[in-house]
């Protein structure tokens, strides 16, 4: 049908193939958006004076959302939250794993900028040069990001962040007593009312702060726990992340988060679920734990990286290669001193000689490849494993890789083999995406900076698993992208393409959908880098009706709500 008389429509996107997010078949229609909002979805609109957006062999689908980011300092030097939005996100969430940075006391600050340097990858520098830190509460963080974002985004209370506010550096030394965690009680509903989207937290052995000693949170007992997820029961709106290990977990963390979930009546969803085809018996001992949570009242859900994770290592940033037997201190030397130190023969053995069994795990360099190289020289390389090169040049794999890095300036990438893109890999993981025990995420976009490259997930999945492979329909890979996420999150009106809802809109071409290659891009504050790349086939994104990337580049607008528990969010509970 055409609908007339639609002078009241600000923008109308037309001629497309709407995918809705509900998983309903796909159906050509036109879109109509009036301040913000859509207001009309029907077979043909008379767009009257409305602006038009044409988007004739296009899919127009909800904006995607990411439920695991780490954007909570970025968003003070980068407003577009890049590389995100390029990949049709319209949403992010972030204070996870217990790393808020609010609420603050403001002798905290500098504690918390060496934590989240160490435990999640962003450069001090960058830290310290972003922001002046200036919050205490909440409510005076989530004020400063009003106005100035380009996709929403919504921020968790993280366990570590409060800990250190009420018991300053105790809260990494020990238990607290029964006074300091109602004080902590009292603090978290204070920042839950004041808009905070939930409760987060880690016992992961590998959270480690500045001084390699544990997170505030993996000092809390489970009572501790368990008072705080009482807590969140007593606020709209809100919900729990966790990360209870690496790996494999114990059934005692799998009860634990069972009942944090019935404590809150709160669903949770835990981070990493790593799927390969490799690893179906340790995905379903790890999915094991929404039944033990079921069985105590509560509702648990893996939270699942929708793509293959390749980890890329560098002499520059020293992370994971710290974790080397005796190179922890080699690692952390002053750029210069580290370059210095893997120019020398003799201090290359030692290294090697310290490393003992890793020898065959870690730092076996010659199984690398070698993805990013930084001079015309050594570029030559890139695309080679490590081994190849020693074996061409006649010298140890160790040495031929530092001969590289030194000549890099300590910058060159190195990856494991790639892992985890065969057929295989991704029906396992689609036969997880349609387990209800799971659900997608884990980007940790804005951290691991020189790490990880998982900010692109959605369109590696909708590359390889919906248009390469013909694994799932587009229907149903978009509806796991977004509608599912956002009723999880309880989001209001986020999440579909229908009448009311918000109007994050993406114009996606199926036939150009992919990633661009991982790059690094030095535009950090202090002078930093990071892994970065952009997206093909993710032609117009709209952030509640405005445009925010047309055509691959981002836009001045910043469209973006700063999501409040309550107001922008309803309850989703465990028991429902």
């Amino acid at each position: 049908m055409t609908r007339t008389g639609s002078t009241d429509l600000d923008r109308v996107v037309r001629g497309g193939t709407v995918v809705d997010g509900t998983g309903a078949t796909a159906r050509r229609a036109d879109v109509g958006i009036r301040d913000g909002r859509i207001v009309a979805v029907e077979e043909r609109l008379e767009p009257g004076p409305a602006e038009v957006i044409e988007a004739d062999g296009r899919i127009v689908c909800p904006g995607f959302v990411d439920l695991h980011t780490h954007y909570d300092i970025q968003v003070f030097w980068d407003p577009t939250l890049s590389p995100s939005p390029y990949h049709g996100v319209t949403t992010v969430i972030g204070g996870n794993c217990g790393f808020s940075v609010a609420p603050l006391e403001p002798a905290e600050s500098d504690y918390l900028m060496r934590m989240l340097a160490r435990v999640e990858g962003m450069p001090l520098p960058a830290l310290e040069a972003a922001t002046d830190w200036g919050w205490t509460s909440f409510a005076s963080y989530l004020d400063r990001l009003d106005g100035r974002l380009t996709p929403n985004a919504g921020f968790l209370v993280g366990h570590s962040a409060v800990r250190r506010a009420v018991m300053g550096p105790a809260g990494s030394e020990r238990e607290a007593d029964d006074d300091e965690v109602a004080a902590m009680a009292r603090l978290l509903g204070a920042s839950l009312a004041e808009g905070g989207l939930g409760f987060s937290s880690s016992w992961a052995a590998t959270h480690n702060d500045d001084a390699g000693e544990p997170v505030p949170s993996r000092y809390a007992t489970e009572a501790e726990l368990l008072a705080l997820c009482d807590e969140v029961s007593r606020h709209e709106g809100t919900t729990l992340e966790f990360i209870p290990g690496v790996g494999t977990f114990t059934e005692r963390e799998a009860g634990l988060m069972g009942r944090m979930s019935a404590a809150a009546d709160r669903p949770l969803n835990w981070n990493v679920l790593i799927v390969m085809a490799g690893l179906a018996e340790q995905v379903q001992t790890q999915l094991g734990a929404s039944d033990t949570a079921a069985d105590l009242g509560g509702r648990v859900l893996g939270l699942t990286m929708p793509s293959p994770v390749s980890p890329r290592l560098s002499f520059a940033s020293g992370f994971l290669l710290d974790t080397i037997p005796g190179w922890h201190t080699a690692m952390t030397l002053p750029r210069d001193e580290r370059k210095a130190l893997l120019a020398s023969p003799e201090a290359r053995a030692e290294l090697m000689a310290e490393a003992g069994e890793a020898a065959f795990g870690l730092a076996n360099f010659g199984q690398y490849v070698l993805t990013e190289c930084h001079t015309p020289e050594t570029k030559a390389f890139e695309g080679r494993t490590v081994a190849d090169v020693a074996a061409e040049r006649g010298v140890d794999p160790f040495d031929a890789l530092c001969d590289i890095a030194v000549a890099d300036d300590l910058r060159t990438g190195f990856s494991f083999p790639p892992n985890g893109d065969t057929e295989g890999d991704w029906k396992a993981r689609l036969a997880v995406w349609r387990d209800q025990r799971s659900i997608l995420g884990a980007s940790d976009a804005g951290a691991h900076l020189d790490f990880l490259a998982t900010f692109n997930f959605p369109t590696v999945m909708l590359r390889r698993a919906v248009a390469d492979l013909g694994l799932l329909s587009w229907e149903e890979a978009i509806a796991l992208l977004t509608d599912a996420p956002a009723r999880l999150y309880g989001l209001r009106d986020r999440g579909r393409i229908a009448e009311g809802c918000w109007a994050d809109v993406v114009l996606l071409d199926p036939d150009r959908v992919a990633p661009h290659p991982i790059t690094t891009r030095a535009d950090l504050p202090g002078d930093g880098w990071r892994l970065y790349g952009e997206a093909d086939g993710i032609d117009r994104v709209l952030v509640n009706g405005v445009d925010a990337v047309v055509d691959g580049k981002a836009t001045d607008a910043r469209p973006g709500h700063v999501l409040r528990s309550g107001r922008d969010t309803y309850t989703v509970r465990a028991s429902s």
